[in-house]
């Protein structure tokens, strides 16, 4: 089973099919797409049962994640604050997102290939760009070589920020965490820049194992810029090769919000930022100017990341009091990993320095540690915290990984 997570997540794309700041015809479009990703999400649940069962032998590949969710999409579709131009290529790209989120194709002989890969015994991941040439079609990817592992650079700028940024992540997780590229096999990482006309999105392809990368529009754009973006969405890819989070519920909001931490962790050592300095903000680079918001997300206080009449209020929560069963999202896993995101962020405001010196191990070698099932509850994953906090570095920081996660509610009943 594949399916792609788009940095922009299905509520922002709700909130445009019922805001009626949007018109008839756009919000109506939106509700269309979103019906049709309902209809594929049932069918979808049958099929990630057979997935789980085979995880653990054939590494399945995980769902693809893109970094504008659906729901920005389905608002700016329906709000009378845009233009008929900008709410139609809203409604076109919400339309392919809910597309892409219900493809599905088999991959026979994948683990062959893997193993096949791994036999070479490579020193270094390569890179390579790709120019998509505008194309909506999966089928004509990954495009145009533009650039190549060791060539110099070109003259598109955005096949720059592409090449230079995938190149600091896999660096970072090299660095800090002792991990080559995604796989730890140093794995090779293909990119495509310019999909789409206007497309106001990112996400990794878990089935052609690929970056994409839209140009953006009126409200979203600079995707290949946006370092914290590109961790995050890379970081899908790490999840399934280390703890392969299921992505549905309480271990599918575990899933984004790991992507999320490693994402910010990487925003910032490029920025050079400690944790108390930090502003903490997903997808800052992302808003263009003209929105009434800050980033995407916001995991110093989440739910604070934007309030648009064309986008709607940032849902996200940071507390469990304020968790509910839902349907929508993939049992809200966009909307619920602000809890954890919150508590990574009080772990690490309270430990000082760099994220990644002590929190940032924490939480790696959580993933790593065989601890974390598929189907991790929220409460599952805090204990494996402050299991591996005790063991790496001593009981009062296990106290402090408790503390937090006490804070955002998550708390064994007396």
């Amino acid at each position: 089973m594949s399916y792609r997570c788009y940095i922009v997540p299905p509520h922002l794309l709700k909130a445009i099919g019922e805001s009626s700041h949007n018109p008839d015809t756009v919000r109506e479009a939106a509700r269309a797409a979103l019906q049709s990703h309902h209809a594929f999400t049932a069918k979808r649940k049958s099929h990630i049962e057979a997935v789980i069962q085979s995880r653990h032998s054939s590494r399945a590949p995980p769902p693809t994640r893109p970094f504008v969710p659906a729901h920005v999409l389905r608002h700016i579709s329906e709000s009378e604050h845009v233009d008929e131009e900008a709410r139609a290529r809203a409604a076109r790209d919400l339309e392919h997102t809910l597309h892409l989120e219900s493809r599905a194709k088999h991959r026979e002989g994948e683990t062959q290939l893997a193993t096949e890969a791994a036999k070479l015994g490579k020193d270094a991941p390569q890179r390579s760009i790709y120019d998509a040439e505008h194309t909506s079609s999966q089928r004509q990817l990954p495009g145009k070589l533009v650039r190549a592992e060791g060539d110099k650079a070109a003259k598109d700028k955005t096949v720059n920020q592409a090449y230079d940024n995938v190149g600091t992540v896999l660096e970072f997780y090299k660095d800090k965490f002792k991990w080559n590229s995604i796989d730890n096999k140093n794995m090779d990482v293909i990119s495509s820049v310019h999909f789409g006309q206007q497309y106001e999105n990112a996400f990794w392809d878990s089935e052609e194992r690929q970056m994409v990368f839209g140009d953006g529009g009126e409200f979203l754009s600079n995707f290949t810029g946006c370092i914290d973006v590109i961790g995050h969405e890379l970081t899908h890819a790490v999840t399934e090769h280390t703890s392969a989070l299921d992505y549905q519920g309480q271990p599918g909001a575990l899933n984004e919000h790991i992507s999320d931490v490693f994402g910010i962790m990487i925003k910032q050592k490029v920025q050079d930022e400690t944790s108390q300095n930090a502003d903490w903000l997903i997808g800052e680079d992302c808003i263009l100017p003209g929105v009434k918001g800050v980033a995407l997300r916001s995991m110093k206080a989440p739910g604070t990341a934007y309030d648009d009449p064309r986008f709607g209020k940032d849902p996200q929560v940071d507390n469990m009091k304020d968790y509910v069963t839902m349907y929508e999202d993939n049992g809200g896993v966009h909307i619920y990993s602000g809890i954890p995101n919150k508590a990574f962020y009080l772990v690490a405001k309270a430990f000082g320095g760099y994220s990644w010196e002590k929190a940032g191990q924490i939480w790696w070698k959580t993933m790593r540690s065989g601890k974390v099932p598929e189907s991790s509850t929220f409460l599952q994953f805090a204990d494996a915290t402050v299991d591996v906090a005790k063991k790496e570095f001593g009981e009062d920081v296990a106290k402090t990984v408790r503390k937090a996660w006490d804070d955002v509610g998550v708390r064994r009943s007396i």
